[in-house]
């Protein structure tokens, strides 16, 4: 009873000097809690499934050629049961030929396997490659996307990489 008078003490002095918020309840902290324990559980959930890919020049996935990391995996929640995932990966030389293949192959993986509604942002990681404002872009247009998988090469290519391994 105590600590609800003085939330209201509070908040009336508050109020007319500048619009402060109360301070947060436990409930609040509580949901936003939640909210982060979801965010990491769906990071890693992404992780999971691109650690798999496969390197399309070498018999090695994208996790052993340290490519993707736990690290490199952002998730928030934007809409109620909608969330944003970042993925930051990084190429293993920084003018690697086969950059704009691997972000392609890590869109086409999660489109194919995240079980929850999501928006996908891949990215190089900042400074990594000579050219990583194009790629980004290339990896982070829809058309380009679909006009790559409609290439049949290309598509074989990616098939093979985004494999699960037996």
């Amino acid at each position: 009873m105590l600590t609800l008078l003085w939330r209201a003490l509070w908040w009336q002095r508050r109020l007319p000097g500048g619009g402060h918020e109360p301070p947060a309840t436990g409930r609040k902290s509580r949901t936003r809690s939640a909210a982060m324990a979801t965010e990491q559980e769906r990071a890693l959930e992404v992780y999971d499934i691109i650690r798999t890919i496969r390197d399309p020049e070498k018999p090695n996935t994208l996790e052993e050629l340290d490519v993707v990391t736990e690290s490199c995996v952002e998730v928030h929640e934007i809409h109620e049961e909608e969330f944003l995932v970042i993925i930051r990966f990084t190429p293993t030389v920084p003018h690697c030929s086969l950059a704009t293949l691997i972000g392609l192959c890590l869109r086409i993986k999660l489109q194919r396997c995240l079980p929850f509604k999501h928006k996908l942002e891949i990215y190089i990681s900042e400074g990594m490659h000579s050219t990583e404002e194009d790629i980004n872009k290339q990896i982070n247009d829809k058309e380009r996307v679909a006009a790559a998988m409609e290439n049949p090469n290309l598509r074989e290519i990616v098939e093979q990489c985004v494999l699960e391994p037996e």
